[in-house]
This record gives C-alpha cells, structure tokens and sequence, in this order.
C-alpha cells in the first residue's frame, strides 16, 4: 500500500514530532521516492538556513517571573 504524504508530515519528521512508526514509513518513503526526498531537501535547506530564535528576556522580565510564582507558591501553602 502506497502512503500519500504530505508536506506537513515532511515538517514534522524534521521536527522529530512523528511516531516511531512513522519515522519508518516516512525513511523508507523517502529512500524510494526521489521526488518527495528533493520536497524534503528542499524543506529542510529552508529550515537550516532560518534564523533560529533567541530568546533571552531581560533580567526584570525574569525577577517578575520568579516574584509571582514566588507568591502563588505561597498562596497555595496556606
């Protein structure tokens, strides 16, 4: 039986989010389809040369963070 893949099962294979299961179907897919590996190839270039996101909030975002759970930690002692 032939599986019909789709773009987003191509994303979530590069985002390591499918099943065991589907990793299978996906690899063996891809070793016998040479055009849905060149969409795959094609997906992950524009996924290695994204920018990848940073986050570092400031120091008072962080101590804010930390005062409230502070005090809901607090609250639910009592």
């Amino acid at each position: 039986m032939k599986q019909h893949l789709t773009q987003l099962d191509l994303v979530r294979f590069l985002y390591k989010e499918t099943s065991r299961a589907e990793n299978a179907i996906l690899r063996e897919a891809l070793d016998e389809d040479p055009l849905l590996k060149e969409e795959y190839e094609e997906i992950f270039e524009g996924y290695r040369l994204a920018p990848k996101a940073k986050f570092s909030p400031k120091p008072s975002t962080l101590q804010r963070i930390l005062c409230y759970s502070e005090q809901t930690a607090l609250n639910t002692m009592h």
